[in-house]
C-alpha cells in the first residue's frame, strides 16, 4: 500500500507495517503501566496534615499505617503525599498518551476510508454508519467516537495537572479537581478502548483498493527508488532534478507510465540502464524497504512479553 506524507502517497510500504506500529506502542504503554502501578498504588493516611501526629504517642502509628495499607492492598508511603499530586497526574497523562495512541488509528482509518481511497472499512453492521439521507453512505462511526473522546480526555487530563499546584499541606481546594475529571477520564478512556478493540477486531482491509491507488501515479510513488539507483550512476542532485522533470510530466495528461519516460529518456539511456532494469525498479514491490523484517522483529518482541 501507499505509505503517505502530508497526506500524499510517499513511498510503498505494506499495512502490516502501520499496524505494527500500532502494535508495538500497545506494547510500550504496557510497559509504562508495569512502571506506573507502583508509583500510584500508594496509600495516602497521615492525619490532618500527613504527620500522623493523632497516633504517635501510642507507638502503634507506623504498624497502624502499614494494616491499613495490606487491607487495602496498597503500598505504603514513604512520606505523606496529601499535596503532592504527581502520582494521579501521572496515570492522567498516561491515559491521555493511551487514548491519543487509539485515535492516531482512528484518524487513520477515517482518511482510508473515504470514497476516494477505500483501503480499509470499520466492521459492517446493518445501517451502522448510515445517513438519515445519503443511503449509499459508510460512516466511520467507532473511528468519529474514538477521535472525539480521545481529546476529552487530552483536555481533561491537563486539569490533573493543575491540581498538582496545591497550598500548603492541607490545599484549599486544587485535589478536589481530580473528583471532578478522573471519573470522566476513566470512563472515556475505557470506551476509548473497546471501541478500539472492536474496531481492529473487524475491521475490514481491501487490498485491491491499496494496489490500484499504488497504480494512480503511473509510478511517480516509486521516484525515490529510481533517483537512489540512477543517483549511484550520474549523481544524487543530477538524478533527483532529472526524475522530478519527468514525474513532472506524469501530470501534464500524458497517460505514459514513469517508465515509459524513463525509457525515453536520453542521459537514462547513456547511463546504461535497461527497460527491463527500469520496470523492477518502478514495481513498488520491489520497495518496500525492512517493513517485513520489522514487522516480524514486533512479533517475535510481542510474544516473548507475552
Amino acid at each position: 500500500m501507499a505509505a503517505r506524507s502530508n497526506l500524499q502517497q510517499a513511498v510503498p510500504m505494506t499495512f502490516g507495517f502501520k499496524t505494527a506500529r500500532l502494535l508495538a506502542t500497545f506494547q510500550r504503554h504496557k510497559q509504562r503501566l508495569s512502571e506506573i502501578l507502583p508509583r500510584l498504588l500508594v496509600l495516602e493516611f497521615g492525619g490532618a496534615v500527613g504527620t500522623l501526629a493523632t497516633l504517635a504517642d501510642t507507638g502503634l502509628a507506623m504498624e497502624v499505617q502499614k494494616g491499613v495499607a495490606e487491607e487495602l492492598g496498597l503500598q505504603i508511603p514513604d512520606i505523606a503525599w496529601h499535596t503532592e499530586r504527581d502520582r494521579i497526574a501521572e496515570v492522567g497523562a498516561f491515559f491521555a498518551m493511551v487514548t491519543a495512541t487509539c485515535a492516531k488509528f482512528a484518524m487513520d482509518v477515517k482518511l482510508l476510508m473515504q470514497t476516494e481511497v477505500g483501503e480499509v472499512s470499520e466492521p459492517f453492521y446493518p445501517h451502522r454508519g448510515s445517513s438519515s439521507t445519503m443511503p449509499q453512505k459508510r460512516n466511520p462511526v467507532s473511528s468519529v467516537y474514538i477521535t472525539a473522546m480521545s481529546s476529552t480526555v487530552r483536555q481533561l487530563s491537563a486539569s490533573l495537572f493543575e491540581a498538582m499546584v496545591e497550598d500548603h499541606e492541607r490545599s484549599t481546594g486544587p485535589w478536589e479537581i481530580e473528583w471532578v475529571v478522573l471519573p470522566q477520564i476513566c470512563t472515556l478512556s475505557h470506551a476509548t478502548l473497546v471501541h478500539t478493540r472492536d474496531l481492529i477486531r473487524g475491521l475490514e482491509v481491501h487490498p485491491d483498493a491499496m494496489r490500484r491507488n499504488l497504480d494512480i501515479t503511473r509510478g511517480a510513488i516509486v521516484s525515490e527508488a529510481v533517483m537512489m539507483k540512477l543517483g549511484a550512476v550520474i549523481g544524487r542532485q543530477k538524478a533527483h532534478d532529472l526524475i522530478y522533470d519527468e514525474c513532472r510530466k506524469l501530470g501534464d495528461g500524458s497517460d505514459k507510465h514513469l517508465v515509459d519516460l524513463l525509457t525515453e529518456n536520453l542521459e537514462i539511456q547513456a547511463a546504461g540502464i535497461s527497460r527491463s532494469k527500469l520496470e523492477e525498479i518502478c514495481d513498488p514491490v520491489n520497495y518496500l524497504g525492512l517493513s517485513e523484517e520489522m514487522v516480524k522483529r514486533v512479533l517475535e518482541l510481542t510474544e516473548s512479553n507475552r
